[in-house]
């Protein structure tokens, strides 16, 4: 399926029910919802997890969402079972790694194409760039972009990205450095929500630049892991059509359940963008909520950095001569 033209409604098909959009300037087209990697991997029972996998990609949503630090490596694990049979020529493969240094990225890239059970990532992204020096460590000699380019040039990696969720300027910056070495991504993940607008917001500061630049945006937190839900102020529905409303290329959904799964199925397959009145009446009621912070915790508390709670998955500033 390929995109006659640049506007949101051209770049949209739709297949089964599923709407599909294209990733910035790849050319590829994937659904407009992605299943979250985190998510896949709560499940009491692995089998739970494949076939909840599967029901999704039976469903049409082809954005596959990972990293190799998700539940300990379970996320991936279930997920490459989960590929198996045929399902893995079916969807697009994004998955992240944490290190920092060349010698730690490269680890972590062949340990997440075992665990997926496959030769390629379609996309690798850098995961958790939360820190005005992560971007310099990724990109200085001996850094993890090294082992990312490496890895692509010997076909494991086709594209490339980076995600974060602490502070809108920290992707700025981000860009800015790779700018500096010549170098553009694919993709960039970042959280898109109702609340966001409001404070330290990524789609005020980070997706003009993104969409002038031609880099697929990947939307995630659309309800804050839930939290936006218990403000009292949105409901799913209007979480997750906020998001699709922006030019999203898709919107990572956290789906732990088969509920949960047929809700944002439902809501995307019925989707059409809000109107401008609609937009500014959910802005003015999320708007004092939103003003601190308060239910988008990840940007103001470290209890969802996980690179912060284990620092080691960095990798030692050391290995970069190694």
């Amino acid at each position: 399926m390929t995109a006659t033209s640049s506007t949101l409604q051209d770049v949209e098909t739709l297949c089964v029910g599923m709407q599909y959009r294209v990733l910035g300037t790849t050319g590829e087209e994937i659904s407009a919802i992605g299943l979250g990697g985190h998510h896949i991997g709560r499940q009491n029972e692995e089998r739970e997890s494949i076939a909840l996998i599967r029901s999704a990609i039976d469903a049409g949503i082809t954005f596959m969402d990972n990293c190799w630090d998700y539940n300990d490596g379970a996320s991936e694990i279930r997920m490459g079972k989960a590929l198996q049979g045929g399902y893995r020529d079916r969807v697009f493969l994004m998955t992240k790694i944490d290190g920092r240094t060349r010698r730690s990225a490269a680890l972590q890239i062949d340990e997440s194409l075992a665990r997926l059970r496959t030769d390629v990532i379609d996309l690798l992204q850098f995961h958790e760039v939360i820190r005005f020096e992560d971007p310099d460590r990724i990109f200085a000699p001996g850094g993890a972009m090294e082992a990312v380019l490496e890895a692509r040039r010997a076909g494991k990696v086709r594209y490339v990205g980076f995600t974060g969720h602490k502070d809108p300027l920290v992707h700025v910056r981000m860009l800015e450095v790779a700018a500096a070495h010549r170098f553009r991504f694919d993709a960039v993940q970042m959280p898109l929500n109702v609340m966001d607008a409001h404070f330290r917001s990524f789609e005020r500061q980070v997706l003009p630049l993104l969409v002038a630049a031609g880099i697929g945006v990947i939307g995630m937190k659309s309800m804050g892991d839930a939290r936006i839900l218990e403000s009292g102020t949105a409901t799913p529905r209007e979480c997750l059509r906020y998001a699709l409303s922006l030019p999203t290329s898709t919107v990572v959904a956290g789906i732990d359940s088969r509920a949960v799964l047929e809700q944002d199925l439902e809501i995307t397959r019925t989707f059409t963008p809000m109107t401008a009145a609609e937009r500014e009446d959910l802005l003015a009621r999320t708007a004092d909520a939103a003003r601190s912070g308060g239910f988008e915790k990840f940007k103001t508390t470290n209890a969802f950095d996980s690179t912060a709670l284990y620092p080691g998955w960095l990798g030692a500033p050391d290995e970069r001569s190694a």
